[in-house]
């Protein structure tokens, strides 16, 4: 066997050792799935306070970046983009509302954009095998997308929080399935 062989084997033994962790885990983030199931509104509005903190810290990182530039362009382009972040992170707070009804209008032309891309691309790989597949998975996203915008922004206080509670259960899911197999 050789050596990277041997490193992983190690490495998976070592894992199997914490099966119980990775159960514990998804038992866990399934708790909180069916916790965010149960009220969407709640779950969209910590969704968006995730949101705003990741982009007030990015915003603070930038500005910072940019007193380490070296040319005036450079110091103005990532001190503007640093403090639109910031903003951005602070309307999050300031206004989870409305934040949740921008960002789910970004997750339908998200969703609609790559789906329509996701079906084009699968269909000019007609002749490919699985090209029907890539095609299916685009028009799912693609009505999506569709279906988010048009109930939008009424579907806005819940939207988000639905994609969190869905999340947290399938990687509760996977994590229970992780430590099961790793037990075995």
């Amino acid at each position: 066997m050789t050596l990277q062989g041997d490193a992983l084997k190690d490495a998976i033994g070592q894992t199997r050792a914490k099966w119980g962790w990775f159960v514990g885990l998804g038992v866990l983030l399934l708790i909180l799935g069916g916790i965010a199931f149960g009220n969407l509104f709640i779950a969209t509005v910590a969704s968006v306070y995730v949101v705003g903190w990741l982009m007030l810290m990015a915003g603070i990182i930038e500005i910072m970046h940019a007193f380490g530039v070296k040319t005036w362009s450079r110091f103005f382009y990532w001190l503007l983009s640093g403090l639109l972040y910031a903003v951005a992170g602070f309307f999050a707070f300031y206004n989870p509302l409305l934040a949740s009804a921008v960002l789910t209008f970004l997750l339908a032309v998200a969703l609609l954009a790559s789906g329509v891309l996701r079906a084009w691309v699968g269909y000019k790989h007609r002749p490919d095998k699985g090209w029907g597949w890539l095609v299916a998975a685009g028009v799912i996203s693609a009505l999506a997308g569709l279906v988010i915008a048009m109930g939008w922004p009424v579907n806005s206080v819940w939207v988000l929080g639905l994609f969190l509670a869905i999340d947290l259960i399938f990687q509760g899911w996977a994590f229970i399935a992780v430590g099961l197999a790793l037990k075995k």
